[in-house]
């Protein structure tokens, strides 16, 4: 994946901050490969901020900020059921995913179709024989409040031991 970076000079011009490739890598569970392309570390953004948003620490969200990354569903993949605090918008670039919601529904979402995933309890389910590369931008939300009550976040780094201590990529 090849990402660019733009931001202002000195005389407050439009320049090229940085630019590089790089490949999404495994993560501790074996089913998925991330590559963490931005973060920001508040909503709204701050183009102000120095910081490259690649070398912030970030689990599957970022808390009061945003995330940006390349997530590689391998085939048979599939990721522990989960809950967020962020609203997520998925675009799946290459192949289908399945989407499983915590009633047992499912829907397939391929190529070019959108997701966005509302701080629902759900998994991801690679069925095919091929990678499905799904592009994941999510941005802290409160959390979905049912009769007044929060429900729990629930990350896959919380509910999976496989993920260990290991930073998410």
């Amino acid at each position: 994946m090849q990402r660019v970076v733009t931001g202002h000079d000195a005389n407050g011009r439009a320049c090229f901050v940085s630019e590089d490739v790089a490949e999404p890598q495994p993560i501790p569970t074996g089913d998925a490969n991330f590559l963490l392309l931005w973060t920001t570390e508040t909503v709204p953004a701050d183009n102000n901020d120095p910081v490259d948003g690649r070398e912030r620490d970030v689990g599957t969200t970022l808390k009061g900020g945003s995330a940006f990354r390349i997530v590689d569903m391998l085939p048979g993949g599939e990721s522990p059921f989960h809950r967020t605090n962020s609203i997520d918008y998925g675009i799946v670039l290459e192949g289908e995913v399945e989407l499983e919601l915590e009633d047992g529904r499912k829907t397939t979402v391929g190529r070019h179709g959108v997701i966005v995933q509302r701080g629902t309890n759900h998994l991801w389910r690679n069925t095919t024989d091929k990678p499905c590369r799904i592009a994941f931008i999510l941005i802290e939300a409160p959390a979905y409040l049912h009769e007044g009550k929060p429900l729990d976040e629930a990350k896959p780094e919380q509910v999976d031991e496989r993920y260990g201590d290991a930073r998410i990529p």
